[in-house]
């Protein structure tokens, strides 16, 4: 009788025990979604508008020392 007793008691706690580290006891952590994110072309360093005006008094000070 004294061995049957103790074999229960250790089939209950072996499922009780189970159980409790089912899930824990922290809550449920959500994992943000990877997004790729392209990186745009690499564009000029120089603004065309600047370009246009430096031609334009290149011209003025070629004519202008003539």
């Amino acid at each position: 009788m004294r061995m049957t007793n103790i074999l229960a008691t250790a089939a209950a706690v072996a499922v009780l025990s189970t159980t409790a580290f089912a899930g824990g006891l922290s809550p449920e952590v959500m994992e943000a979604p990877v997004a790729v994110v392209d990186a745009a072309p690499a564009g000029s360093s120089i603004n065309p508008a600047f370009v246009v005006v430096g031609v334009l008094a290149a011209l003025l000070i070629a004519a202008a020392a003539d």
